[in-house]
């Protein structure tokens, strides 16, 4: 049986949605691979329990990779540079320290902070491009744009540049009928805003199979809007 291979859009700290995704509404098998559009920390409420359930799959011999995130970026940069620091705790950051107990970025435990400091900028399969936000057409190496890959919003692709592949990506939270609108695309887009709970057409973390093309969704279980 061919490997089946799962992208799953930004978690942001919700471990509990991305558990349940992962084991009872995909049911990851030994032999699927799946690929993570990174912004793992941060906004929810157990950035730590993220990573613990990566460490875990990976323990028992699941193939699990993640791009870097622009949050997994300022959270690497807020220990050395302030205004990074500032940025961070603006945007989630606090939510990742309460779940490690620490004060400080400088407090995460080092396996943390090194895995985080591992993560690559982008993953080339064989039809697709995965990174989590977009690349820059307009260097003469749409690759070397470091920032374009973690923070830029907008991206017009070119995929013959790119050897043909199609791109997927995160970071921008869209509806549920914009991205599978996006589906057919050379601009995948899979970030359904899972941390967004209560907000029109967001709350929900989608995984999406490549070879069949179709996206599982699991509605937020880790924030309780009341």
């Amino acid at each position: 049986m061919k490997p089946r291979r799962f992208v799953v859009g930004d978690i942001h700290g919700c471990a509990r949605t991305f558990r349940r995704l992962v084991t009872e509404v995909i049911r990851l098998r030994p032999g699927d691979e799946l690929y993570l559009l990174g912004d793992l920390l941060d906004r929810g409420p157990d950035s730590k329990g993220v990573l613990d359930f990566i460490f875990e799959l990976r323990a028992q011999g699941y193939f699990v990779m993640s791009v870097r995130g622009n949050h997994e970026e300022m959270c690497l940069q807020a220990g050395n540079d302030l205004s990074y620091l500032e940025l961070w705790l603006a945007n989630g950051g606090l939510a990742t320290l309460n779940s490690f107990a620490a004060e400080a970025p400088g407090e995460i435990p080092h396996k943390y902070r090194f895995f985080l400091s591992c993560l690559p900028y982008y993953l080339l399969l064989d039809d697709f491009v995965i990174v989590h936000a977009a690349l820059n057409f307009d260097r003469a190496d749409p690759f070397e744009d470091q920032e374009t890959m973690i923070w830029q919003r907008e991206c017009s692709v070119d995929c013959s540049r790119i050897g043909g592949r199609r791109i997927i990506n995160g970071h921008t939270a869209i509806s549920r009928s914009r991205l599978e609108a996006s589906l057919g695309s050379d601009r995948i887009m899979l970030d359904n805003g899972c941390v967004f709970v209560g907000r029109a057409g967001l709350g929900s973390l989608a995984a999406l199979e490549l070879n069949t093309m179709t996206i599982s969704y699991q509605a937020n279980i880790d924030i309780d809007v009341g």
